[in-house]
């Protein structure tokens, strides 16, 4: 138990020491660790059912029985937000891992093979990219239809150019590296030289971009089903509340559309400081 409790100790720190030598990141990571504790905690914290609706109740302002109000239909603005934290960081994380994981492929075969290969993936990645990405968006979820999937997906296609080209790019510097030639040199396969000596040294600025677009991505799909486009009624989805609360901004119910648009920004914000700070820790010509 000793043992144990020296080792805890000196891992927390070696934690306080980072957090003061990196507080902005360690403030992103504390936004996004706490919005996540709390989504994962809806069910204990929320006060209402995300889905009741109480029309007696309905358009009353911020105060102790509902703290961020209530809206159109009587439901609790709190409860909504809480939940929705869960549904937005789904389908944020949902879509960077999809766009990341089908750019780096086809970046990492374009970079590594070059020639044909790569000028065929590439135009194809420039007519992606020539669309503007919101539009697009649009339209790729305007034909799928409103579904949390569907939104997914169209996030998801927008940011494939942006990991296929930062991939490429990587993997056009490191395929002639010693290192890659010594493997290569001793019959190591394709597939080997790959997975074992560049991509682990081609994940960095990856990881910093795919940090940064989860707040985009999150923010897209708010905009999406802002339209109609996205999530739709009764889910509790940030940009669906908004768009709720958006008509009744003139008539004095801010707090509809407020709070849900308040946690957007954070969660944004959160995302955008771990992007700039890793990007800080792992660039070593900016240290």
């Amino acid at each position: 138990m000793a043992e144990i409790a020296v080792h805890m100790t000196r891992r927390l720190a070696g934690l306080s020491k980072w957090c003061r030598r990196n507080p902005i990141t360690a403030l992103g990571f504390g936004i996004i660790v706490g919005l996540g504790i709390l989504g994962l905690l809806a069910p204990l914290i929320a006060p209402y059912d995300p889905y009741a609706l109480n029309p007696r109740e309905k358009m009353q302002a911020p105060s102790l029985n509902h703290l961020f109000g209530t809206g159109i239909f009587g439901e609790d603005i709190f409860s909504r937000v809480l939940y929705g934290i869960r549904i937005d960081f789904g389908i944020g994380l949902g879509a960077v891992a999809i766009g990341l994981f089908t750019g780096s492929t086809v970046g990492v075969i374009a970079g590594y093979y070059g020639g044909r290969i790569d000028e065929v993936c590439m135009r194809l990645m420039d007519i992606v990219a020539a669309f503007p990405g919101f539009i697009l968006a649009m339209a790729i979820a305007g034909v799928l239809g409103p579904s949390i999937p569907n939104l997914i997906i169209a996030i998801a296609v927008v940011n494939v150019p942006v990991y296929a080209r930062l991939s490429r790019s990587r993997f056009l510097v490191i395929r002639s590296s010693l290192y890659a030639l010594a493997a290569r040199g001793v019959g190591a396969s394709d597939v080997r030289i790959l997975a074992w000596h560049l991509l682990p040294n081609s994940l960095a600025p990856i990881f910093v971009q795919s940090t940064l677009q989860c707040g985009w991505a999150i923010l897209d799909a708010a905009g999406l089903s802002f339209i109609g486009l996205g999530v739709r009624l009764p889910t509790p989805e940030w940009g669906v509340m908004i768009g709720l609360g958006a008509p009744r901004i003139i008539t004095g119910q801010w707090w509809i559309s407020f709070f849900p648009g308040l946690a957007i920004a954070i969660t944004v914000m959160g995302f955008n400081l771990i992007g700039d700070g890793l990007q800080d820790l792992l660039d070593p010509r900016r240290k």
